[in-house]
């Protein structure tokens, strides 16, 4: 039996911060907090559906533990990556991640280094990006003493940059920014700092400065160079944005029809723009924006055809 792409159906979550947003991307949103749409997910706080083929109706997390074939026969205990479009209709709280030993340790499950691309931004808006401590020590006394003007680093951002964000990285999503998140599949975060923001209840959200202090790196400033290579293109551009211990993520600018060979076990695909095909063998399959698919192992070359601004990724293999 040919191996088909797998496309997804895929959960919202409502958050403090959510706001409409992804309504342009085709979702029917059941509220106006709508902070997430976890894309591709085998995550249990949110599983994607597979709605095509012979796996219709399907959970993925379960295909990933039946059919290892389709994901190159990794032996990974979870699926591991995680892709979320998120609407910052506010600041999302200040925040970090552990790394895979820590999270193993203290939460019995991954770590979360990340990355953004920012598909949209209002003029003027800004993201948390490290933080100015050179000790723990350092660290400690500025957090408990709330000195947040001189402990955060802030940068401002624009549709189209991308920054990769490594467990340890000191971090937060401004007001007015949506982004396509690449993310190791975790639901850990440890909020440093949330505004003092309460909930629908009138409670201050909880958090969690010990682990804070224990994971964020020191010192605070050693966030990573962006090396972004560009191939351009008659039909597409193609752009490489990380290449890291856990995931490869690209950007595909399709204006015209551009064939693919695989250099992955298997590609996640999230259509952020645009409308075309993707060409399988002989099988062709409608896409446009807000669609999310599963290039399986099986699948070594395919093609794209259209106008669509798409970003990939694919797991690295341990």
């Amino acid at each position: 039996m040919s191996v088909e792409p797998l496309f997804l159906d895929s959960v919202l979550q409502e958050k403090l911060w959510g706001g409409e947003h992804l309504k342009s991307f085709g979702y029917d949103l059941p509220s106006d907090k709508i902070g997430e749409y976890w894309a591709i997910s085998a995550h249990p706080h949110g599983v994607s559906t597979i709605k095509n083929g012979q796996f219709s109706g399907q959970k993925l997390d379960k295909v990933f533990d039946q059919h290892r074939e389709l994901f190159g026969n990794t032996d990974e205990k979870v699926f591991p990556l995680l892709t979320k479009i998120l609407d910052a209709n506010d600041w999302l709280s200040v925040q970090v991640h552990p790394n895979d030993e820590y999270g193993m340790k203290h939460e019995g499950e991954l770590g979360k280094t990340e990355c953004w691309y920012i598909i949209s931004a209002e003029e003027d808006s800004e993201i948390i990006y490290g933080h100015n401590a050179t000790s723990r020590e350092e660290l400690e006394k500025m957090i408990q003493s709330a000195d947040w003007s001189h402990l955060l680093r802030k940068v401002k951002v624009k549709a189209g940059d991308f920054f990769y964000v490594p467990a340890g990285t000191m971090h937060a999503i401004g007001a007015g920014i949506v982004i396509l998140e690449t993310q190791q599949s975790s639901d850990t975060t440890y909020r440093v700092y949330d505004f003092d923001r309460k909930d629908d209840q009138g409670n201050l959200r909880e958090l969690h400065i010990q682990q804070s202090i224990d994971v964020l790196h020191i010192p605070g400033d050693q966030t990573p160079e962006n090396k972004i290579q560009v191939i351009k293109g008659e039909n597409a551009d193609l752009s490489t944005f990380v290449n890291s211990e856990f995931f490869d993520v690209y950007k595909w600018s399709i204006h015209g029809r551009q064939a693919f060979e695989a250099r992955a076990d298997y590609m996640l695909v999230s259509v952020l723009e645009g409308q075309g095909e993707l060409i399988v063998a002989d099988n062709t399959y409608p896409l446009s924006k807000g669609d999310h698919f599963i290039l399986p192992t099986g699948i070594d070359k395919w093609e794209l055809s259209g106008n669509m601004e798409i970003i990939a990724s694919n797991p690295v293999a341990h």
